[in-house]
């Protein structure tokens, strides 16, 4: 049994995302392209003199007393007997209620250090079963190796697919924050008005390795969250100033991103954007 074990939680954004109508147990089917992109939190999980359960603390981040990495823990615990108490160091650097996937990334990293510190190998099935009580993103992230997936049902259905190397991301983090709830329910409201053409299912590997000029990739999110908050509208209009190969919002916001397949116009759109956003980052593939 290891004293410690320190882990990598790496962020995505959805290239594509459509979220299909509400289902009759109040869940939504999405149908998305995940992308991982090196923007990464830290844990590093440590076992605790006295068995006190989970305690994490994280200086540069004010994170609720129930959190994605105490449930995993939880949760965790009860399926496997572990009864042992540690502590988590969090450095944050994914930024929160950005739709990046921050927290089930860290939930899914807390998974992979807990059975290291365990010295238990879970199955498949069993951190799936985990991964359901945590929340809907933790699946994609199960997998550390894996870069890029075709996700639908809930988030549940995880195709990995050959992830694209020559592509680089400019991210604008707007100073806004929604909640899945409210965007969920926003997204509910605009489907009324809402005339976008999605592609098909079976068309989203092809077209994901097409050009990216090409990609007729859309949010479900974008327009009633950008509609909801000037800022978020304001910063897609400015990164698609950029000339990127293609731009949207990340998941239910805020982040929005512009992809580029040339280097250099990515380093130049970043220059243009960090002089107005702050919270702005360039990004190679994964």
């Amino acid at each position: 049994m290891r004293c410690s074990v320190h882990e990598k939680a790496y962020a995505k954004i959805n290239l594509h995302l459509r979220v299909l109508p509400p289902r009759g147990d109040g869940f939504h089917d999405i149908e998305s392209i995940f992308q991982k992109v090196p923007l990464f939190d830290e844990l590093l999980i440590e076992m605790a003199e006295k068995d006190y359960g989970c305690q994490v603390s994280c200086t540069d981040f004010q994170l609720p007393v129930i959190n994605t990495i105490t449930t995993a823990y939880n949760h965790f615990c009860a399926l496997t007997g572990f009864d042992k108490g540690v502590h988590v160091t969090l450095c944050k650097r994914i930024p929160s209620g950005a739709g990046m996937g921050g927290g089930s990334s860290d939930a899914a990293s807390m998974l992979h250090g807990l059975q290291k510190l365990a010295g238990i190998q879970l199955s498949d099935a069993e951190l799936h079963s985990l991964a359901a009580k945590i929340g809907s993103d933790v699946f994609f992230f199960l997998s550390a190796s894996e870069s890029a997936a075709v996700v639908t049902g809930r988030g549940e259905n995880v195709r990995y697919i050959l992830p694209r190397r020559d592509l680089n991301y400019v991210l604008v983090k707007p100073e806004v924050s929604s909640s899945t709830k409210e965007a969920y329910n926003l997204v509910d409201s605009w489907k009324i008005q809402d005339k976008t053409c999605f592609p098909q299912i079976s068309a989203l590997e092809c077209m994901y390795n097409q050009r990216a000029s090409a990609w007729n990739f859309s949010n479900s999110f974008t327009d009633p969250l950008a509609n909801q908050y000037p800022e978020i509208a304001s910063a897609l209009n400015d990164v698609r100033s950029c000339a990127p190969d293609f731009a949207d919002m990340t998941g239910s916001g805020s982040v929005v991103f512009g992809v580029f397949e040339d280097r250099n116009a990515a380093e130049n759109a970043f220059t243009q954007l960090n002089r107005k956003w702050e919270k702005c980052h360039l990004l190679p593939s994964f």
